[in-house]
């Protein structure tokens, strides 16, 4: 049994990735950034008796970040995996964005992935797997404005590059990403913006959170034990056309 560290459990791909791991027998600590967010974990763990715990977690906040780390080892002892999904959207034309909105997304997405992963970092040990949840929308574009959102999903490719070169060799943590494609649950409010992009998917659909949460749980387990620094596209084959 693994110890799992789920960022943004609170719905969508954090939350099918926090109850994946859990029905498989792990131990998932998952974060939540508001107690408000925690009623669909709440009712899921209810009905399924699984072993999720949810902790209070603010990637954005670095005093939040070191309080939930020393939680889950309090409790746990260790970290074996840290999957950092917590992030936000944004739809902002370039010519209107000010630089708060711009700098929320970027401190949120990519800067809150990089204080997870160094706090993790920090007391993980060999054999330990970080994986961080970027987006297809690094690589492509879906015809929204969306600057800030790319630029930051874009980033976390660098950042897990250079953490796996860092930490793979040295502390054996392996360190990968995720570029998801097109889930209705992860942009709620879009639907119709992403039905739009369905002739550029191969498989003509939209992908089910369950799906993206299978590829998490390949990359962290012993079936991933020889992957480090790279970011597997689940995206339907969107990214091919």
């Amino acid at each position: 049994m693994s110890v799992i560290v789920v960022t943004g459990s609170s719905s969508g791909i954090g939350l099918a990735t926090a109850v994946h791991f859990a029905r498989l027998g792990h131990e998932v600590y998952a974060g939540l950034r508001t107690p408000a967010a925690a009623s669909e974990l709440t009712n899921v763990i209810a009905a399924d008796t699984l072993p999720i715990r949810p902790i209070a977690l603010d990637v954005d906040d670095d005093a939040s970040v070191a309080r939930a780390v020393q939680e889950v080892l309090s409790q746990a002892r260790r970290i074996d995996v840290l999957v950092n999904n917590a992030g936000i959207g944004s739809v902002v034309p370039a010519t209107r964005e000010t630089p708060d909105e711009f700098r929320r997304v970027i401190d949120i997405n990519l800067s809150g992935c990089y204080w997870m992963a160094q706090a993790c970092g920090r007391v993980m040990q060999p054999g330990s797997s970080i994986i961080n949840i970027s987006s297809v929308l690094g690589l492509t574009t879906v015809g929204l404005p969306q600057a800030a959102y790319a630029a930051s999903k874009a980033g976390l490719f660098g950042l897990t590059r250079d953490l796996a070169q860092q930490w793979t060799s040295r502390k054996g943590i392996r360190v990968n990403a995720i570029a998801p494609g097109f889930f209705y649950s992860e942009m709620p409010g879009l639907e119709q913006h992403l039905d739009a992009q369905l002739p550029r998917i191969l498989m003509g659909r939209i992908g089910d959170a369950d799906e993206l949460a299978a590829a998490v749980v390949f990359l962290a387990g012993d079936a991933g034990s020889y992957i480090t620094g790279q970011t597997l596209v689940v995206d339907g084959g969107l990214t091919v056309t």
